[in-house]
């Protein structure tokens, strides 16, 4: 998707502007609603809680790309340091250091209750555009300072019933894709949230309707001491959906870069004291930037449905973009 963009860009307007990518003409012409996410194959030949644990826990332990650059107090305005871990990754490759910069940068936090609001006065303080959603603001919302906000919203993987939300003015729970539209935002820069066991299925959400397209990195507080809101099967099936839905995440382009592990918080998974697993986590995923100009070249040239007048305009303009690069 960054690389169909990066094409789209190169040309807008040309014969190209409207090419698709291979994965995408495979898809189909037209976006298909998905109901369900791909469920990952079993960790063994039979249905094991040892077997699935031991991969999941392996891959939220394993970092995917390396960050050098994840602490926060190094921006300008930052001066305190938040309760918890929360890392974004501020390496110049990614976006949003840059955005950062220039304040451009949008923050949405999800959460419920919880006063620690050090990071989000972080970011603000920093140039970031931030927006907080915690139903227990009690009003429906509040600005602080001219970048931060706190909205008396829950975020939910569905909205609310109409006929129910009929009998209320204002209904304060919403997708979170009904927020983007509602507020008119086209991005998140970073989407940090600690929804108390809610996360999966909000997850699953952002993914199923590609609301994840239009955020740059995650930062998601997990809850492993039960299966979590709406989450139904036994403990081997539980996991290997927790499994999936990391991997759809993996598939959307997001890769993780850091890994907390909480142990002032009981070590339990699956209310068993097993496999040396804590029950909170704390994971940061960022979208991997579009490839190098090489990289880029390479995926073109394996495009064979490129007609040829436009396949010779874009070898001028990563002529030119060289060019403009050796200068």
């Amino acid at each position: 998707m960054l690389l169909q963009s990066w094409l789209a860009s190169l040309l807008p307007g040309s014969c190209c502007a409207g090419y698709r990518s291979p994965s995408l003409l495979q898809a189909g012409s037209l976006r298909t609603v998905r109901w369900h996410i791909e469920l990952q194959p079993w960790a063994s030949p039979t249905p094991s809680l040892n077997y699935e644990a031991s991969r999941f826990l392996k891959y939220i332990s394993t970092s995917q790309i390396s960050c050098e650059h994840t602490n926060l107090n190094s921006l300008k305005g930052y001066s305190k340091t938040a309760k918890k871990p929360w890392s974004i990754c501020l390496d110049e490759r990614f976006s949003l250091i840059h955005r950062i910069r220039s304040k451009q940068c949008r923050l949405y936090s999800l959460g419920l209750g919880n006063d620690d609001n050090q990071f989000e006065l972080g970011m603000a303080n920093s140039g970031c555009e931030v927006h907080r959603f915690d139903p227990s603001i009690k009003s429906a919302h509040i600005q602080e300072g001219r970048r931060l906000w706190y909205h008396r919203l829950s975020i939910d993987w569905r909205d609310p019933n109409p006929a129910i939300a009929a009998h209320k003015l204002h209904s304060n729970t919403k997708k979170l894709g009904t927020v983007l539209n509602e507020f008119g935002h086209q991005k998140i820069d970073v989407l940090k949230a600690d929804v108390e066991s809610a996360e999966w299925k909000i997850l699953e959400n952002l993914i199923l309707e590609d609301v994840v397209e239009q955020i740059g990195q995650l930062v998601f507080e997990v809850h492993m001491h039960w299966p979590g809101f709406e989450v139904s099967g036994n403990d081997s099936t539980v996991v290997r959906y927790w499994y999936s839905l990391l991997r759809e995440l993996e598939l959307k382009d997001f890769r993780l870069f850091h890994t907390y592990k909480d142990l002032s918080k009981p070590q339990m998974f699956l209310k068993k004291e097993a496999f040396n697993a804590s029950s909170c986590y704390t994971l940061s995923w960022s979208r991997r930037a579009a490839g190098t100009l090489s990289e880029r070249r390479a995926w073109v040239a394996a495009s064979s449905q490129l007609p040829k007048p436009c396949w010779m305009a874009i070898r001028s303009a990563l002529a030119r973009q060289q060019e403009e690069k050796s200068l």
